[in-house]
């Protein structure tokens, strides 16, 4: 059927005139969803009226929803609604689009893209290729204001490989869900001819349109339509594709950012691109007559995509996977992650952060954007990497988990084995530790100082009901007890290599080292 009254978006008259047909499609791409729930042309966007047309017309006013338009160099958009709170009826939206917006999205398109996709290869994209990232951001404001919050879970149903298939992608995207952070395809590798790049209206959003918004006539009240609407979720409980999940920093399953079902497949793929885009960042950024600031944004754009990667793949290490059930449905809704995948992501990390990434330093670029810088910058990443690794709340779920499992759970002690051999395997091989892993094992003896002297301060209340805590208190947990075994064995390890070492800056460290743990362990008053 065809509503007597569709959802109306109007363009903001300041909008510049190329954009408009992509935001309008992002408008109308919800049709596709409407037209599960039984509606046909429910969704429509227009240009803003003239005077004539509509002389009270105005984006200020609250009788139109309007697709703002601001000339800012913020790199932002949103969707917000005003709901009426007697009934929950979504009265009217103004998304916003900030202009340079288009600048994250260039971003986010080459880093992600540009290993498979020349249209991403350079500063400036064509208009038609911005005009589909317009038109993608669009459409997952419109879903806001539809009723629809971020589902984060939805990407991890496809599994990876999936993604480098043609055929797969262009029928269903990069997720389920164009309100998933899924952004760009960044699985893809040279060679997967065909392969669609970004996501789309999916089976998630035309199916949670279908439950908002589907009428049912033999309802007389909100109350009556609890078991049918209940029925709908049941009939599709066993599919991955239909679950929620909000941002998660527990749940490997509901990250930001990610793509597909497994995070160290997926990871190994984009940093697989990152290193194949690097060496060629002069070549994407360069513009005649102009200074290297683009190539150092794109330069420290590939690095915080790495540093995606590495969060998306530390989640797994603790992780309790949690699929929304009800009572009477099977299966319960928490699930620890095996030991088995826990013990893969350490060993993705030892491989990829705490070996140093040494493709990063690359001295035809950094030649052009800095004098100096390097050294910090990758001992930052990496110890970044290992505190969040290290965080105490993580800890506290291995503790947990080795409670509830026993030998099949992943311990803290073994988080902390395999930790000690990824920093520290210099010490038993005897071999010289280059500048890089000296900071690396600098940076762990500051994090084990950390757990032995500090408490997790309390989440603000404004905040804690965002946010998914696992309660610890460190000094009455096993966490300090194992921070002071690691460092005893860090002491007498690097006693005994800096005996033996023949290279002059490992000795030093190593005694160095040693007198650190020292003061850990026994600070003066």
């Amino acid at each position: 059927m065809e509503p007597i009254k569709p959802i109306v978006y109007y363009i903001d008259p300041a909008t510049p005139m190329k954009w408009r047909p992509f935001l309008k499609q992002g408008v109308e791409d919800w049709n596709r969803a409407f037209a599960e729930a039984g509606f046909k042309n429910a969704i429509i966007a227009k240009d803003p009226p003239t005077a004539e047309e509509d002389p009270e017309f105005s984006p200020e006013d609250a009788r139109y929803s309007v697709i703002r338009y601001f000339p800012s160099d913020i790199e932002n958009a949103y969707g917000p609604s005003v709901v009426d709170p007697r009934s929950g009826e979504i009265l009217e939206s103004d998304i916003g689009w900030y202009h340079n917006v288009m600048n994250l999205l260039r971003n986010w398109y080459l880093i992600q893209t540009a290993a498979v996709n020349p249209a991403a290869r350079g500063v400036q994209f064509a208009d038609s290729i911005m005009g589909q990232l317009i038109r993608f951001v669009s459409a997952h404001e419109v879903g806001h204001t539809l009723g629809l919050p971020h589902n984060m879970k939805a990407s991890s149903s496809y599994p990876t490989d999936s993604l480098r298939s043609a055929r797969f992608t262009q029928a269903m995207g990069t997720a389920p869900s164009i309100m998933d952070y899924a952004r760009f395809n960044y699985v893809a590798q040279p060679g997967d001819t065909g392969v669609a790049l970004m996501p789309n209206i999916g089976i998630y959003d035309k199916y949670a349109v279908r439950w908002g918004y589907r009428p049912i006539p033999a309802a007389t009240t909100p109350d009556a339509e609890e078991a049918t609407l209940y029925q709908w979720i049941l009939a599709h409980a066993d599919d991955k594709m239909y679950r929620f999940g909000d941002p998660s920093s527990i749940d490997p399953t509901s990250q930001t950012e990610d793509l597909s079902d497994d995070g160290i497949k997926a990871g190994t793929y984009g940093i697989a691109n990152l290193k194949r885009i690097l060496p060629q960042l002069p070549t994407y950024a360069f513009e005649a007559g102009q200074p290297y600031s683009q190539l150092q944004e794109l330069y420290l754009q590939v690095l915080t995509q790495w540093g995606r990667y590495m969060g998306h793949v530390t989640t797994i290490v603790g992780g309790v996977e949690w699929t929304r059930r009800a009572q009477g449905q099977p299966g319960a809704p928490y699930t620890i992650v095996p030991k088995a995948r826990q013990q893969a992501a350490v060993q993705f990390l030892a491989a990829e952060a705490f070996a140093t990434p040494t493709w990063m330093i690359n001295r035809d670029i950094l030649s052009r954007i800095e004098h100096a810088g390097t050294v910090e910058r990758i001992r930052a990443r990496q110890v970044g990497v290992l505190n969040n690794l290290l965080e105490p709340r993580r800890l506290q779920r291995l503790v947990e988990s080795q409670a509830t499992l026993g030998a099949d759970g992943y311990s803290i002690g073994d988080l902390f084995g395999d930790v000690h051999r990824a920093v520290w395997g210099e010490l038993k091989a005897g071999k010289a530790i280059d500048p890089y892993r000296r900071n690396l094992q600098r940076g762990h003896l500051e994090r084990l100082k950390y757990l032995m002297k500090e408490e997790l301060p309390p989440i603000p209340a404004e905040f804690a009901r965002f946010v998914t805590v696992t309660g610890v208190t460190v000094a009455q947990s096993d966490i300090r007890a194992f921070a002071r075994g690691e460092l005893e064995d860090i002491k007498r390890e690097a006693a005994a290599a800096a005996a033996t070492s023949t290279d002059r800056a490992t000795r030093l460290h190593l005694r160095d080292v040693v007198a650190r743990v020292d003061m850990i362990l026994d600070p003066e008053d």
